[in-house]
């Protein structure tokens, strides 16, 4: 019996890829509608520059849910789809009703750690079962996030 995919993958792998992209995207999700909530909320001095970027953030997160959702499928499994899959699935926590700056940067550096723990958990997996597709996207997104990171706490400081 042949246990690879068409794609060349072996079927168990990517089932376990598959389950731990479904908790990134329960994540991602959790954290977009979050920065939704921070972006239409938010007041103060630093209303004009934190509102954009929200808006960058959720741009980007809407994106990253995307190609989460068809990497799974590629990988031959079924992506999460219902909201209440989501929070249940989720590390970062539901947050509402944060109209300070401060605080929601606070919460978005929270998510982005708690993302790159994630990340870096694919990302070995993926080394192993050779998904060099997994490999690239999960090494995009670290790096991305690591220097986003890295500007939050400079935001912060």
């Amino acid at each position: 019996m042949d246990t690879n995919l068409p794609i060349g993958l072996n079927a168990e792998d990517s089932a376990a890829l598959s389950n731990e992209l479904n908790a990134l995207l329960c994540d991602l999700h959790v954290f977009y509608q979050n920065v939704r909530g921070f972006h239409w909320n938010v007041q103060g001095q630093n209303f004009f520059e934190l509102h954009l970027k929200f808006e960058e953030f959720y741009t980007d997160l809407q994106v990253k849910i995307d190609e989460v959702a068809e990497r799974i499928l590629t990988l031959g499994g079924k992506p999460l789809h219902a909201m209440q899959d989501y929070v249940a699935g989720a590390t970062i926590p539901a947050v509402k009703d944060v109209t300070d700056g401060v605080e929601a940067v606070r919460h978005c550096a929270a998510a982005y750690g708690v993302l790159l723990v994630r990340e870096r958990g694919i990302l070995a997996l993926s080394d192993k079962a050779n998904d060099e597709g997994t490999n690239a996207l999960m090494s995009d997104y670290i790096r991305e996030q690591e220097k986003t990171s890295w500007m939050l706490r400079a935001y912060l400081a």
